[in-house]
């Protein structure tokens, strides 16, 4: 983390609102960059002494690379960042930069409790890769969080950050939205692009698309679960947990959605529901699942595999974390095979 020497000269540098360029478009002027598309958001791999598998790591994004994300989002909810420490968060986005194809965006999630502790992650996460910052909600003393309170947090990490941030909005784990009014005045900043929301209000997504839409602001959903309400009412994309184990058929309801095949685009999302609701509701059902496809030709013949798919590298959870219970397991594997996917 940075020390206090550099955070002085990070406040004083950074102060002016200086962001890099990424994909040829600056964050600050202009058009700003642009998240529009599919992002899985990683697991983090341990190994059976609970460190971290960074190999496996590196192998999981080979086989995800396949598929036609937009990006990565590390450091989020299903990475298991609150267990992670500082050096050990950095690294994960490190080597997730080095072994990510080039063209791809590296999202990182950088929100920490205080407001000064963020701004120096956010700016260590740029230093080792990260294209976009993603910052959570700072929610232990939720009861104090107001608009305010959030308003001047978020503006300060905008203003202090190098590159582009994304506000993320996930209540079922902050216990605290992100108030709608709040995100319309922190649409205004230059260097805050968008909105990653995960609450599954699309009434709520709506009314923010609705009122932001003056601003360059992009909306995120944040699950395959409500992607086409998400994209009926103006969304630009999903950060999508299922993306890890049917990443073609999200980015495939993605290119319904855009297309406005939304007949088939239905068929589609209803069958995503049941495994989305599974895998999304805790960050172990991603881990160890297989990585489908759905067409035997794009299946990786080197990988472990089981009923003929291949499997993602995902090892343990970090404690107090538990592995998946037979019987969660069971009910997991039915949740796919009741709608066709195994």
């Amino acid at each position: 983390m940075l020390g206090p020497r550099v955070w002085s000269s990070v406040r004083q540098g950074l102060s002016r609102g200086l962001s890099r360029n990424v994909g040829g478009r600056a964050s600050g002027e202009g058009r700003k960059v642009d998240i529009a598309g599919i992002y899985p958001p990683l697991t983090t791999p341990f190994t059976a002494t609970s460190e971290v598998d960074y190999g496996k790591l590196e192998e999981n994004l080979q086989k995800l690379g396949a598929f036609p994300f937009k990006g990565f989002v590390v450091q989020g909810s299903n990475g298991e960042f609150p267990f992670l420490t500082s050096s050990e968060r950095l690294e994960v986005v490190s080597r997730v930069r080095q072994a990510m194809p080039k063209d791809k965006l590296l999202v990182a999630g950088s929100g920490c409790e205080s407001t000064q502790a963020t701004v120096e992650m956010t700016v260590s996460m740029a230093q080792v890769g990260a294209d976009v910052a993603m910052v959570l909600t700072p929610c232990y003393y939720r009861g104090r969080m107001s608009s305010a309170a959030l308003i001047h947090h978020y503006t300060k990490v905008a203003d202090l950050s190098p590159v582009p941030v994304v506000l993320y909005n996930v209540p079922a784990n902050t216990g605290l939205d992100l108030p709608v009014d709040a995100v319309v005045t922190l649409s205004q900043h230059p260097n805050i692009i968008g909105i990653k929301d995960s609450g599954g209000d699309v009434t709520r997504i709506g009314l923010m698309i609705h009122k932001t839409r003056r601003q360059d602001f992009q909306v995120l959903a944040g699950s395959a679960g409500f992607l086409l309400a998400s994209y009926a009412v103006g969304a630009v994309g999903g950060v999508c947990a299922l993306a890890n184990v049917l990443g073609a058929q999200v980015c495939q309801l993605e290119r319904l959605c855009l297309t406005g095949q939304w007949e088939d685009a239905q068929k589609l999302q209803l069958r995503l529901i049941e495994p989305n609701t599974a895998v999304s509701s805790q960050p172990m059902a991603a881990k160890g699942w297989p990585s489908f496809s759905g067409d035997p030709a794009l299946r990786d013949p080197g990988a472990e595999e089981s009923h003929g798919l291949a499997w993602l590298l995902g090892g343990p959870c970090r404690a107090p974390l538990q592995e998946l219970s037979p019987e969660e397991e069971e009910e997991l594997r039915l949740d796919f095979t009741n709608n066709g996917w195994l």
